[in-house]
């Protein structure tokens, strides 16, 4: 498992490089990045969770379909919806976010084939963070609000 970097660390406020090369390596680094997502409970896990600035993701929400994405990028918004996020980055913090309810995301998968997903609901708002992380933004610096413990509403 990999150690996760917490709000404060200056990885998680840097832009993110692209990814250049596709190798085994980096595919190494997303099976560790999902299996620390996996064993943390978590939804999505971005690079710079993990100390290493590169724009790569691996998202989950349903512990049934794993997205590794390489060099994402939200190319369609609609709609708008509001909930409580939490972080792996920012334990036992949440907020209400205001997010695109529908999203359209162009990348690279693992085996560097391009990719576009059309997401809704829970599957976007994650992936719209886990982008985020890679522009240096955490959800504390959108959020409406920040609770200290999980509210009763809060998605798992």
């Amino acid at each position: 498992m990999l150690e996760i970097r917490t709000a404060g660390d200056p990885v998680l406020k840097a832009v993110c490089a692209p990814v250049q090369k596709i190798d085994k390596r980096l595919r190494k680094l997303l099976d560790e990045m999902a299996e620390t997502m996996y064993a943390t409970d978590g939804v999505g896990i971005a690079a710079p969770q993990v100390g290493v600035s590169i724009r790569a993701v691996v998202v989950d929400v349903d512990k049934k379909t794993r997205y590794d994405m390489i060099n994402p990028v939200i190319v369609e918004r609609e709609g708008s919806a509001i909930d409580v996020e939490g972080c792996l980055s920012c334990p036992d913090l949440f907020g209400d976010v205001e997010r695109a309810a529908k999203v359209r995301v162009e990348y690279i998968s693992r085996f560097g084939k391009k990719k576009t997903l059309d997401a809704e609901g829970l599957l976007a708002r994650c992936i719209q963070h886990e982008i985020d992380h890679l522009d240096g933004r955490l959800f504390i610096d959108i959020a409406k609000n920040i609770t200290k413990g999980k509210p009763q509403r809060a998605k798992e």
